[in-house]
């Protein structure tokens, strides 16, 4: 009997060594930039162009390979991109023909990938928010001549990242619609490119709190006291702020501050665009597909798919045709939401000298 489970073992082991000997040599031949360009766009969601820009920038931060039998860089990245764009289980994105990897062989490539788009060096040059004057003016004449509102720097909101039950603190991270998640903040410019990212929030964390929490929050207060006017634009979860602009609850027909929040929303709904873009393009992080990862892992996730998206904005890579299954219930239907009572909205005439400026330049 002992003899016989040996035996079966050792057949058992013979036939995984040819499995992991046939996987290596598909690999090997596989070619995925021999692709025709549109396929290969809606497999990877970057065009043969972007996934090459994106080699070059993670060649230095990706692990050096110590065998001959290595995987190569360009699998490890198109695996990673397979899995961030359709949001499938690590079994089945390894087992496409395309990568030919075991899920653990993937596993491993994908924690690489997504920890070199996560370097510092990458996140600054992908991800970044208007610092200077120059670049404020830029975004803000983008806003002016899309939709005619001035001094907007970025449209914000929060977006949920579901993920799979945390063991520590699972109260943080259960949300208002009764599932785990990451509640991620995001700013964006009037061409959908991501300005600001913030996953590091559970999502029974409120939009406002996040907000209060941000650096950029101290960055626009200095602004404002060295007088210069840009502001956010801002649901009603957020606190009006000389920095930060939000609708006028229950403006009067026909009055100047209906057309101000009618206008608001017009433009606030940027970045609502922006999220659904993000989330159509980058499939992983739809609300039902449920990132399998810690809250750590997944917030790493959503900063490396921001890269990527960026990456993608820049080069104007079309959106892949839309799934029966892409809308995200999370991505809210109503303009306002209710405002926390801790976030009471102080006195301030900024938003009324905005109001009048903008109606007198529809009067004319």
């Amino acid at each position: 009997m002992a003899r016989l489970i040996l035996l079966g073992h050792a057949e058992e082991q013979r036939k995984q060594n040819l499995l992991r000997v046939e996987r290596r040599r598909l690999r090997d031949a596989s070619n995925p930039l021999q692709l025709p360009e549109r396929e290969f766009i809606a497999n990877f969601r970057l065009s043969k162009d972007g996934f090459q820009q994106v080699l070059e920038e993670l060649r230095s931060y990706l692990p050096q390979a110590q065998r001959k039998t290595a995987v190569r860089n360009e699998l490890k990245i198109l695996a990673a991109l397979s899995f961030f764009a359709n949001g499938s289980y690590q079994r089945n994105v390894g087992a496409s023909f395309l990568c030919n990897m075991s899920q653990p062989t993937f596993s491993k490539c994908l924690h690489e990938v997504t920890d070199a788009l996560n370097v510092r060096e990458v996140l600054l040059k992908y991800i970044k928010f208007p610092k200077s004057q120059q670049e404020r003016e830029n975004i803000m004449k983008g806003f002016m001549e899309k939709f005619g509102f001035p001094g907007i720097i970025g449209c914000i909101d929060g977006t949920h990242v579901a993920l799979i039950r945390p063991i520590d603190h699972e109260e943080a991270f259960f949300n208002r619609k009764n599932y785990h998640s990451l509640n991620v903040l995001i700013i964006c410019d009037s061409n959908l490119s991501i300005l600001h990212v913030d996953a590091s929030f559970g999502g029974a964390a409120h939009d406002s709190y996040v907000w209060n929490q941000c650096h950029l929050k101290a960055h626009l207060e200095r602004l404002e006291r060295n007088r210069e006017r840009c502001w956010l634009l801002g649901d009603s979860g957020y606190a009006q702020r000389p920095w930060m602009m939000t609708p006028i609850l229950g403006a009067a027909p026909g009055s100047p501050e209906e057309h101000y929040t009618e206008l608001h929303c017009t433009v606030r709904n940027t970045v609502e665009r922006c999220i659904g873009v993000l989330k159509g393009r980058w499939r992983c992080l739809l609300a039902h597909r449920v990132l399998h990862y810690d809250p750590v892992t997944a917030a790493k996730i959503v900063n490396a798919c921001v890269v990527l998206h960026n990456i993608a904005n820049a080069r104007n890579v079309p959106m892949p045709e839309p799934h029966s299954d892409d809308v995200d219930n999370d991505q809210q239907s109503q303009v306002f939401r209710e405002v926390p009572r801790v976030e009471a909205i102080a006195a301030d005439n900024s938003r009324d000298i905005l109001v009048q400026r903008l109606w007198n330049a529809r009067a004319t």
